[in-house]
């Protein structure tokens, strides 16, 4: 069993009247099940209102199921004497960082969830320190999070859940609020805390170009798992995607255009390097290009 386990997982949002009496209720996701390994980098996608966000949510017990079954190292999520001990194995950052920076410096930001956690003065400056230096914030500590950028940030509120050592991190869309070059430190720093330090990442997004170097890719709709691989199988199914209401990458879906008028061009290329080295000897053979 993986480090995150959901069996039949079912969960609904419940609509009452002033009276609490039930006036509607709206599946958020309907009999989801997936297993998902201990160190690896698994990306969900979906349009708004799939259900990734609220599969996010129980992973980390801020919701319970309505019916099946969430385990977080074999820790039933919805087992209160558990909860705490589930927060810790799995740390949560949310998609605006600002909802989760409370201190007034970048280095006791990062301290307070340790601390809160009971640890010792000394192993929380340790924990601190090796965070901070993780994600690339060293030289930051003693600024005001205010002063910084969103990526900054949203780097800080990384390392504030790091310090609290979980075994998986989720990101609910951490980057939605960012310009481009602070999506792509937020994620190079991802990648590299999952690789360094062989934590589970679970990433929640709608940008297509973050997941092509994640293990596993699982596509969500109407609360459903409707697709389930690597990045290259499922951005080789272009046309599915799309009814999924999703895009895919710049470069595949050009690599899938050029591959439907009739080049030799792969399906599922996910680099402008691999469509060059499949494009390149075609040109040459043609005298396209030179």
């Amino acid at each position: 069993m993986g480090i995150i386990k959901a069996v039949n997982l079912i969960f609904d949002y419940i609509k009452r009247d002033e009276d609490e009496q039930i006036e509607g209720v709206d599946r958020a996701i309907d009999g989801l099940s997936l297993d998902i390994q201990e160190g690896s980098f698994v990306a969900i996608l979906g349009h708004n209102g799939s259900g990734k966000s609220t599969f996010a949510k129980q992973v980390n017990g801020i919701l319970a199921p309505t019916e099946g079954t969430v385990l977080i190292s074999g820790m039933d999520t919805r087992d209160e004497g558990h909860i705490w001990d589930i927060r810790k194995t799995a740390g949560m950052v949310f998609q605006n960082p600002d909802n989760q920076i409370i201190g007034n410096i970048v280095e006791e930001d990062v301290g307070f969830g340790p601390e809160n956690l009971g640890v010792p003065t000394e192993e929380i400056w340790k924990r601190v320190d090796e965070s901070l230096e993780a994600v690339g914030m060293t030289a930051y500590r003693l600024k005001s999070p205010n002063k910084l950028s969103g990526g900054q940030k949203q780097r800080v509120a990384i390392a504030g859940v790091m310090a609290m050592r979980p075994k998986c991190i989720i990101l609910d869309e951490p980057t939605a609020m960012l310009d481009p070059n602070g999506r792509k430190e937020v994620i190079r720093t991802v990648h590299e805390l999952n690789r360094r330090e062989k934590i589970t990442v679970l990433l929640i997004t709608h940008y297509m170009e973050e997941v092509v170097d994640a293990d596993r890719v699982i596509v969500m709709d109407d609360g459903k798992l409707v697709m389930d691989g690597t990045p290259r199988e499922i951005f080789s199914r272009v046309r599915e995607l799309k009814q999924y209401r999703l895009d895919v990458p710049q470069v595949t879906e050009l690599a899938y255009e050029l591959a439907e008028a009739g080049l030799p061009v792969s399906r599922g290329i996910l680099t402008m390097d691999e469509l060059l080295s499949q494009l390149v000897p075609y040109m040459k053979e043609h005298r396209i290009c030179r």
